[in-house]
């Protein structure tokens, strides 16, 4: 049978949520993280988040027919935790890392504007999906190798996965799912932060998508865990929720 459901989870708070929110709101320009992207770990409460996504997941194992995470270690990490010594399949692609910011790693708002004002001004020309840093991606280039991903996972047997991935990774994936064009996208994803190990649910009935819940962080809640936001950039910056898109026909078909 077709796959049915999908569970998107954001990784758990990672040291470099922490640091570069703290280089945000202290104006700094860059973020003093000495460690590459994909080495990431998780920070102290972003562990607490995973183990309460674990107990969530001992509730909901059966449910699961796959696991798939990205190849970064925080994702990794958390998944890791989640599942304990259950001896789970898990799949890793890399198609399914995180965005690569080319010559803007590991700057802030303020020392992309000083130390690359052009980048900058290409940003408000060209908009968040189709500006691509050098040496990075744009949503756009994301959406593509995500497409292919899909292509590929909706093939399989399974009913069901869950996905460890990142925030722009979950945005993405239910924008494509649910056939959301650049504008429906970025306002959905401005008004709807995915939080760090967050919980989102797309089923699919009559061959169409919908979104069943997103970033829901209850589970998080109920275990005691703290529940963080780390935006990141001001295109996040009003956290105000909006409800889901509608349900809306997209088979996702490789390209």
């Amino acid at each position: 049978m077709p796959m049915k459901t999908l569970w998107l989870v954001r990784h758990g708070e990672s040291v470099g949520n922490v640091a570069a929110t703290r280089a945000e709101r202290e104006g700094l320009e860059r973020i003093p993280l000495d460690i590459r992207d994909a080495d990431v770990p998780l920070s102290p409460t972003g562990e607490e988040q995973a183990a309460a996504l674990g107990r969530w997941l001992d509730e909901h194992r059966a449910d699961v027919g796959m696991y798939w995470v990205s190849p970064y270690f925080r994702a990794r990490q958390t998944l890791a935790i989640a599942l304990g010594d259950e001896a789970a399949v898990v799949g890793v692609d890399e198609r399914i890392r995180d965005r690569e910011l080319g010559i803007l790693d590991l700057l802030t708002t303020k020392g992309v504007a000083r130390l690359h004002p052009e980048e900058a001004q290409r940003r408000r020309h060209l908009g968040k999906f189709y500006h691509r840093p050098p040496g990075g991606e744009s949503w756009a280039d994301v959406a593509l190798r995500l497409r292919s991903f899909l292509g590929d996972l909706l093939s399989r047997p399974e009913e069901s996965a869950l996905i460890v991935v990142h925030d722009a990774v979950v945005t993405l994936i239910a924008a494509l799912l649910l056939n959301l064009q650049e504008e429906e996208l970025l306002a959905f994803a401005a008004a709807n932060p995915v939080l760090n190990a967050s919980l989102s649910r797309l089923d699919r009935a009559d061959g169409v998508w919908g979104v069943t819940s997103f970033a829901d962080v209850s589970h998080l809640q109920e275990e005691g865990a703290d529940v963080t936001v780390h935006p990141g950039t001001p295109d996040v910056a009003d956290p105000r929720p909006v409800d889901p898109p509608e349900r809306r026909g997209s088979d996702v078909r490789p390209e």
